[in-house]
């Protein structure tokens, strides 16, 4: 039997029948025509409920139990770090509390914790700064954050000063691929933080080794290769030209093919304004700037000369300084509680111990044999402006203070010699 013939059986629809004899009292046939055509209206409606409640259950019964394959979480990067934030992104005006986790070099947001689909992600490649947000928020522990990316600043809001410190440690390990050292974190945070970069460092560089496209470094350079030369991509360079603004804004880079190099600029304009220019590398020798009308260069520094030239000076060559430590530190464990501590060495002069003189046996007693050989002793012999040969110009020269104290007193018995002879 049908659905449909089941509904009809279980909710018949009423008849119109006259009734042969009048009614009782008057307008009863006015209530019959009105009453009767609104209850065959109900009853339609509900057989067409019916009806399509029992297809859909048909449908449910007859698919799969598990019609969702795949798991987009873990289909991710590893996560490192996870925990509940508040974002607010640029056209955001209400923050909102998203379960976050930081799989490999981007943010995914989750809406809750056993969510497995997220709702959005982003991608720390245009990580710019990270700084602190003083400001108060209506939960009197909470700490906001500030995460300034290329396109825009996007505002979180940790539970907690610890928690702040632990999100910020994470983020700059995976961006610099280097543990920070002006976090206030214990030994296992700092540790955590060592494991995190080396995993990134291993996952990058099996990403990089999987990719078709050949190396950026498979341009054979010729000649001096300017000191505003990168091994970056586009997009590397971009950041790298706008976290340091006042070291140059303009670097020679790989192309992306990889048998080209590019040029990329930065100006701002109501904003960061980039600019990419093709270098290519000629057979016969030397480069040719790809524009409208190609610029011909001998060598790669005469590139980056012709791009000052053209621009009166407003493009300038980046250049940037890495800095050097100032002071010596070391890490030095406690054997007790097994804490590392870092200290710093102190930075006055070092101290030595005094050194011995040394022994000058066989001049010494060369000296004496002279000294009592010797009939009738010169003053030539003794002088000091003698070969160098003499044993007098070999105690003079020597810095000891034990060859000083014995000329002393060889001249002193040479004195009283004289005195006596006369």
């Amino acid at each position: 039997m049908r659905v449909s013939d089941e509904i009809n059986h279980a909710y018949p629809l009423p008849s119109i029948s006259h009734p042969k004899k009048a009614c009782r009292f008057p307008g009863s046939n006015i209530i019959q025509r009105l009453f009767v055509p609104l209850l065959r209206w109900v009853c339609v409606c509900v057989r067409d409920c019916v009806s399509v409640t029992g297809r859909a259950a048909r449908v449910m019964a007859a698919a799969p139990a598990n019609a969702r394959t795949g798991n987009p979480k873990a289909q991710l990067p590893p996560c490192y770090y996870e925990g509940y934030l508040e974002k607010r992104g640029v056209k955001e005006k209400v923050a909102r509390r998203l379960w976050t986790c930081l799989c490999g070099n981007t943010l995914y947001f989750f809406n809750n914790s056993k969510d497995t689909h997220y709702v959005e992600k982003l991608d720390l490649s245009g990580f710019v700064s990270l700084i602190d947000d003083p400001s108060r928020d209506r939960n009197l522990e909470a700490a906001r954050l500030n995460l300034r990316m290329k396109d825009g600043e996007i505002k979180l809001t940790a539970p907690n000063l610890e928690a702040r410190e632990l999100w910020k440690g994470f983020l700059y390990s995976v961006v610099d691929l280097a543990v920070p050292t002006t976090l206030t974190l214990l030994p296992g945070q700092l540790h955590m933080l060592k494991e995190v970069v080396e995993k990134e460092k291993m996952r990058r560089k099996a990403r990089a080794s999987s990719r078709a496209p050949a190396s950026p470094l498979s341009l054979p350079l010729v000649g001096e290769i300017p000191a505003c030369f990168r091994p970056v991509s586009r997009t590397e360079a971009e950041v790298l030209l706008e976290r340091h603004p006042d070291c140059g804004n303009m670097l020679l880079r790989p192309g992306r093919d990889g048998s080209s190099l590019a040029v990329t600029t930065r100006q701002d304009l109501n904003g960061s304004v980039f600019r990419h220019y093709r270098v290519t590398q000629k057979q016969q020798g030397g480069y040719i700037i790809d524009v409208e009308n190609p610029i011909p260069c001998p060598t790669l520094h005469d590139v980056i000369n012709a791009l000052v030239e053209k621009t009166a000076g407003t493009l300038q060559p980046f250049i940037l300084e890495e800095p050097y430590e100032e002071n010596i530190t070391f890490v030095s464990s406690n054997d007790e509680n097994g804490e590392r501590t870092l200290h710093c060495a102190p930075a006055g002069p070092l101290s030595r111990a005094p050194s011995l003189p040394r022994k000058q046996v066989g001049t010494d007693r060369w000296t004496l044999r002279t000294q009592t050989r010797s009939p009738s002793p010169s003053t030539r012999s003794f002088s000091p402006s003698g070969s160098p040969s003499n044993s007098m110009r070999r105690l003079v020269l020597s810095p000891s203070p034990l060859s000083q104290s014995l000329t002393d007193e060889l001249k002193q018995k040479l004195e009283k010699r004289r005195t006596s002879q006369d």
